[in-house]
C-alpha cells in the first residue's frame, strides 16, 4: 500500500498528489511515469510524474478529473492509501550534450508533464523558455513552480482572461520571428496542441520532442494498446516512449485511436457522477 503524503487543489478539476513511493523517488526521471490501481477492482491508469524528492521518498502526480478513477482519487485524502503505484516507467527524456536553449511547451494538465522537463534543464544550467497555455484564468497551474524553473515564462489563454491572449503556436512563431534562437522545442499536451507545434517548428527546422498520451494498458509493451506510428514504424508508447520526435509522428492516426473507447468513456463518466 502506497500512502498519501501531500493533497492540494490546483483548480476545482486538478490536484496535485505525493505519495510515499521510495524506491520509485529514488530512479524517477523527467519524462517517466506511473501507473495506478486505487483497489483490486481498479483499473490500471497511467500518470506522469510531476515531481520527485529522492530525500523524502516521495512522487508526485498530477491528476485531472476526468472519469471514474480520478474521481476517486479526488475523494481520498492525506493519510489514505492507494493499492498499487508501479514505476518509474518508460524511456527518461533526452536532451543532446551542448544543447543551450529549449522551448518547453505545456497545454492544459500537460504543464504538469512540461514541468518536470523545464525544471531539469533549468538545473542544467541551459536556456529555458516555458510556453504554458490554457482555456483560461480559472484553469492557470504551476506559475510559481514555473517561475522558479526556466528563464523566460509566458502564459497564453485562449480568451486573454490571463497573460497573453491566443495559442501557445502564435507565442512561439512570434518567439521566433523575433530572433530567439531555440536547440530544441519539448510539446506536451493536447495531441491537436502537440501537432500544430510541431508545423510551426518544421518550419524553421527546429527538433520538436512530444510526450504521447496513447491509451495504455499494461504499461510494458504486453498489450499493444498505446501502440503509435512514429517514421513510419510501429512504437509502444510505454516502453519506447512517451516521448518520440513530432516531426515524425502520425497525429492524425493516434487522434483517431484515442477516440475509441469514448463511448464508454462518457458512459462511465456519467455513472461515476450519479454516485
Amino acid at each position: 500500500m502506497f500512502k498519501i503524503v501531500t493533497k492540494r487543489a490546483l483548480n476545482d478539476a486538478v490536484f496535485l498528489m505525493s505519495v510515499e513511493a521510495p524506491f520509485i523517488a529514488k530512479k524517477a526521471q523527467p519524462g517517466q511515469f506511473i501507473i495506478l490501481r486505487v483497489d483490486e477492482k481498479g483499473e490500471r491508469v497511467p500518470f506522469t510524474i510531476a515531481d520527485y524528492d529522492r530525500e523524502k521518498g516521495t512522487v508526485t502526480v498530477i491528476i485531472q478529473i476526468v472519469g471514474k478513477t480520478t474521481e476517486q482519487l479526488s475523494k481520498l485524502s492525506e493519510g489514505d492509501t492507494i493499492l498499487d503505484f508501479v514505476g518509474p516507467l518508460g524511456v527518461p527524456t533526452h536532451v543532446e550534450e551542448g544543447t543551450k536553449s529549449v522551448c518547453v511547451i505545456g497545454g492544459g494538465v500537460g504543464c504538469a508533464i512540461a514541468y518536470p522537463q523545464a525544471k531539469a534543464l533549468y538545473n542544467r544550467g541551459i536556456d529555458t523558455t516555458v510556453i504554458a497555455g490554457f482555456r483560461n484564468k480559472d484553469i492557470v497551474i504551476l506559475e510559481d513552480e514555473f517561475k522558479a524553473a526556466c528563464t523566460d515564462l509566458i502564459i497564453t489563454t485562449d480568451d486573454g482572461s490571463y497573460g497573453k491572449k491566443g495559442f501557445v503556436t502564435t507565442a512561439l512563431e512570434e518567439l521566433i520571428q523575433s530572433g530567439k534562437k531555440f536547440d530544441e522545442v519539448i510539446a506536451i499536451g493536447p495531441v491537436p496542441m502537440m501537432k500544430f507545434v510541431c508545423s510551426v517548428t518544421k518550419k524553421y527546422g527546429i527538433k520538436t520532442i512530444v510526450s504521447l498520451n496513447p491509451v495504455m494498458i499494461d504499461g510494458t509493451g504486453m498489450c499493444g494498446g498505446c501502440r503509435v506510428t512514429v517514421g513510419g514504424e510501429t512504437k509502444y508508447a510505454c516502453v519506447d516512449g512517451p516521448d518520440f520526435d513530432g516531426h515524425l509522428v502520425n497525429f492524425d492516426e493516434l487522434m483517431s485511436r484515442n477516440s475509441t473507447y469514448r463511448e464508454q468513456e462518457h458512459a462511465c463518466r456519467m455513472m461515476a457522477a450519479a454516485k
